[in-house]
């Protein structure tokens, strides 16, 4: 590839979305945006192995839960009360279509998509949760299965360069100019992970599909689907007007863009009938942390 496909912002590279641990772990909620439904609970008492209480035993108690310890030392039976195991799994659907491979500022939009996915992963695996991948491109998607810790991250980080790449290449050789619709390529993602898992798509939502509210219901039945929308606000703050644009394909057309500044800074949209948070590829990726840390709480023992 050219030197400006190289480019920071064009290119994905593996480098920078490890860095964003710490950029992820370091940053604070901006206090105006309100979550997004489904926060998990911190604490829940059940019959995991890390222990979340102490109380004096009363009859009907396990007595396989007596604390040895406290007992010998106060003299009365106590009994330890366990934390609920709960193994969250994320997949991350990053939308890799061609449709993504375009931005007016800092990065393109499929960049921003890699970067927002990344930076809810590696708090999901810093808080004990697996991550997986479905990499949607305009030929075959990437999928990295769901694994934990640092190790599964890096997987997932591989996997979406991998698929990157491809679809940047795939572009620059003017294949795969079509958008596949967003609803079929949604098609395989419940058999990914299991029941319970939450399913964070992060897309501009370009060729939905007519199918997609019905694709996110029946998903919506055992998994949570979770939407990021990635635009490039520079485009809604333009005059309004009709402005040229060269096609793939060497084809010249107009079309009108730009007069929407008011709605471009909507923290939340609706997509398809659910709630999407709203991020610019143009801005920093501190300032989405700060939007994706509010939105997306992660799941840590207080």
């Amino acid at each position: 590839m050219s030197e400006a496909l190289q480019a920071p912002g064009v290119a994905l590279r593996s480098d920078a979305l490890i860095a964003l641990r710490r950029v992820a772990l370091t940053a604070d909620a901006a206090p105006v945006l309100a979550a997004l439904p489904g926060g998990f609970a911190t604490r829940r008492k059940g019959h995991g192995l890390e222990v979340a209480d102490m109380r004096e035993y009363v009859a009907g108690d396990d007595i396989r839960h007596l604390d040895r310890g406290t007992t010998a030392r106060t003299g009365r039976l106590h009994v330890r009360q366990f934390q609920e195991e709960r193994d969250r799994v994320s997949l991350l659907v990053a939308d890799f279509r061609p449709a993504m491979f375009w931005g007016m500022r800092r990065s393109f939009r499929s960049v921003a998509v890699a970067e927002a996915l990344t930076l809810i992963g590696w708090n999901v695996v810093e808080s004990g949760g697996r991550v997986g991948l479905l990499a949607v491109t305009s030929g075959e998607p990437v999928i990295v299965p769901p694994r934990g810790r640092t190790r599964g991250m890096l997987d997932v980080i591989g996997g979406m360069v991998q698929a990157h790449e491809a679809g940047l290449a795939a572009m620059v050789a003017g294949q795969g100019t079509d958008d596949p619709a967003l609803d079929q390529a949604l098609s395989r993602a419940d058999r990914l992970v299991p029941s319970g898992a939450e399913l964070i798509i992060g897309s501009g939502f370009d060729a939905p599909g007519a199918g997609l509210a019905d694709r996110l219901d029946a998903l919506a039945r055992r998994r949570l689907p979770r939407l990021v929308l990635v635009t490039d606000a520079q485009i809604a703050r333009m005059p309004q007007g009709r402005y040229p644009i060269r096609m793939a394909d060497g084809r010249r057309v107009r079309l009108t863009l730009g007069g929407g500044a008011a709605a471009a800074e909507d923290p939340v949209r609706q997509i398809a009938g659910r709630a999407a948070l709203v991020l610019d590829a143009g801005e920093s990726v501190e300032q989405m942390a700060r939007r994706i840390v509010a939105a997306f709480p992660a799941e840590r023992a207080a």
